[in-house]
């Protein structure tokens, strides 16, 4: 559906209304693709079948390039540690939170502040169940979670904080 969408998109489109419904099916579809990613990711996690690729990575880039799609919706700052750590999936579970935060915490800006190999996602307050993954209300903050801890780091709520322990 998704590539039949995008080389009518190519040639050319098919006129107004078309083009326009051609550019829903095309972002439902990616929106759909990236919910069996994390079924997958999650379902391949809780089997003990998830094999992480650890790459080196600096903490501070992590977080810049998880919430690259929220753009004037998040800020980074901070300093960075290197670490060891599967970077596609820490990305996911960085933006997932991230997210998390900033739809369910009714928040127009979420901020990311980087401490070595620690980063704190704010503010948090009323959202702490959904971000922390304990209320199923939302699969991205639950798989970032479960992904962080797959990888041996942490995840806790301090001080309306989102406290990410890589």
């Amino acid at each position: 559906m998704q590539g039949f969408a995008r080389t009518l998109t190519r040639m050319g489109g098919i006129g107004d209304p078309g083009d326009r419904y051609l550019g829903m099916m095309d972002a439902a579809a990616m929106q759909l693709t990236e919910l069996l990613e994390l079924l997958s990711l999650a379902a391949r996690i809780e089997a003990g079948r998830w094999e992480p690729v650890a790459q080196d990575a600096d903490t501070l880039d992590l977080a810049r390039a998880a919430v690259e799609r929220l753009a004037d919706k998040a800020a980074v700052s901070g300093a960075g540690e290197a670490v060891a750590t599967d970077v596609t999936a820490v990305h996911a579970a960085l933006f997932g939170l991230a997210n998390a935060a900033l739809r369910h915490g009714g928040l127009e800006r979420v901020e990311l502040d980087v401490d070595g190999r620690e980063l704190r996602i704010g503010p948090v307050t009323e959202a702490a169940p959904v971000v922390l993954g304990e209320s199923m209300r939302d699969l991205g903050a639950a798989v970032g979670r479960m992904v962080v801890e797959a990888l041996g780091g942490s995840v806790a709520v301090t001080a309306e904080r989102l406290v990410v322990r890589l």
